[in-house]
């Protein structure tokens, strides 16, 4: 009656979110420098 072979469907996922999974261990540490950098420059600038 139905067709149980979806496996095109799951092979090949267009989900947002896991794109964006995908790359987190190289976004995380590069945002947290550049942010780390940016609090410093405002910390010193109001000193």
């Amino acid at each position: 009656m139905s067709d149980h072979n979806h496996t095109h469907a799951s092979a090949h996922s267009d989900d947002p979110v896991e794109r964006i999974v995908e790359k987190m261990p190289v976004v995380l540490p590069v945002v947290g420098g550049v942010m780390m950098f940016l609090l410093a420059f405002i910390a010193i600038s109001m000193a």
